[in-house]
Order: C-alpha cells, then structure tokens, then sequence
C-alpha cells in the first residue's frame, strides 16, 4: 500500500466520483476530485499529484485530449477509465500518454491493484552519493542510478512507464527483452491486448530517445525475440 500519496480524480459522473473518493480515502490516499477537463486543470494549476485517475469519456475536452496536453508539461502517472470493450479509446489513451487503463464496471480492489502497481513503478530520483552509471545513447544520456533522461543539459520528460521501461533495458544493454516479459515486469496482466500496449509505449518512448524513431538506433527490435537497448 502505498499511504499518504495524493490522488486526483476527473470524472463527470458525481456519483462515481464520491465513490472513489471514499474509497480510496478509506485505502490510505489523499483525493481530490474534479467534474471535468476544465476544472482539473484549474486544480492541477495549484497542486501536485502523485497520480491522475481520470475517465475518457467526459463532456468538454475528453480524457485522451486532457492526457496528451498535460503530458506536454508533466510525467505525473495518469490511469484512464474506459467503458468497456472500447479498444479505440485504450490504445489513443497509451498513445496520448497514459500509463495504464481500467474498463469500467471494474472491481473496486482492481483499481486499488492497478493504482499501487503504478505508483510502484514512479522512480526515485533522489540524488545518490555514488557516482552514477550512464549510458550514452547518441545526444541522450540515461542516468540509471536516478532514472533520469538528459538531452544535453535538458531533462527528458518520462512517464513513470516509460520510466520503468529504461530501467528493464538498462538492467541488461545488449540483451533483447520479450514482449512477454515487458508485460510481466511492468506489472500488467498478460495477453495480446497488453503486449499491444507496450507496443504503443515502446513507440512513444522511441520518439524520446532516436534521432529518426521510425529506424531506430538504440531501442531496437529483435525479429522474434523483442525490444533490446543498445547503447553507444
């Protein structure tokens, strides 16, 4: 259980929203809630959040839309809330952004699952007295002990699955990783659905690191085996 967290819910429905809010505030977490798009970036303006629960489908400015513009400023973790079997909506809320999703009706202990599995995987980049090992991947360079991205002098924005996924490569450059093991060691359930969905945040993590993400250099595809680091 992760305690003390602060969480921020965005849902148009009133009632799930009170829902969640005593729930959650009964597991140990701080929440907030916000009606809609709007009102959740009047709060996220004034406040930090350890993590973004927020539903897709909303009047206004909908949750992928909302996603992809706060991941323009921040890697704060978001979960998205999808009416069930709406495919579509899972793989534009991975490509906005999102680290993870929930179809609805879901099972309160899943959402509370799915919640600490996230926040587990948010890296600690307090600095380290030893020195640090870095990889060097062209003008990027990962910091592993702190799981930071610089380009240059500029930190590279990560979400805390793109986080995550940095660590698994660089646990072992130079050694493919299956899809099948990237499901696994992110927390996910297995299946195809999840495999595509690494797929998707393997995608967005390329656009981070490769000078061309469509013939990538460093985060490469091993033909049958998976994805592999290969550092300069």
């Amino acid at each position: 259980m992760i305690f003390d967290a602060h969480l921020l819910i965005v849902d148009d429905d009133e009632r799930i929203r009170e829902l969640l809010k005593k729930f959650l505030m009964r597991a140990g977490f701080l929440v907030t809630s916000a009606r809609d798009a709007e009102h959740a970036r009047r709060i996220l303006g004034g406040l930090d959040f350890d993590m973004i629960i927020m539903d897709v489908r909303m009047p206004g400015e909908d949750g992928v839309s909302l996603t992809r513009s706060l991941r323009e400023t921040m890697a704060t973790p978001i979960l998205l809330l999808t009416a069930q079997g709406e495919t579509e909506d899972r793989i534009k809320g991975l490509e906005a952004g999102a680290d993870d999703y929930l179809a609805k009706p879901f099972e309160p202990k899943e959402l509370l699952l799915r919640i600490n599995a996230i926040l587990r995987r948010v890296p600690d980049t307090k600095a380290e007295e030893s020195t640090p090992k870095v990889l060097h991947l062209g003008e990027n360079r990962y910091d592993i002990e702190r799981g930071e991205l610089w380009q240059g002098q500029e930190l590279v924005r990560l979400t805390s699955t793109e986080s995550q996924l940095m660590k698994i490569f660089s646990a072992c450059p130079g050694e493919p990783v299956s899809r099948a093991k990237l499901v696994e060691d992110l927390g996910r359930d297995r299946g195809q659905a999840q495999e595509r969905a690494v797929d998707v945040q393997i995608t967005r993590l390329r656009r981070k690191i490769e000078p061309n993400p469509k013939q990538p250099q460093y985060l490469q595809t091993v033909r049958g085996a998976g994805y592999m680091l290969a550092p300069d």
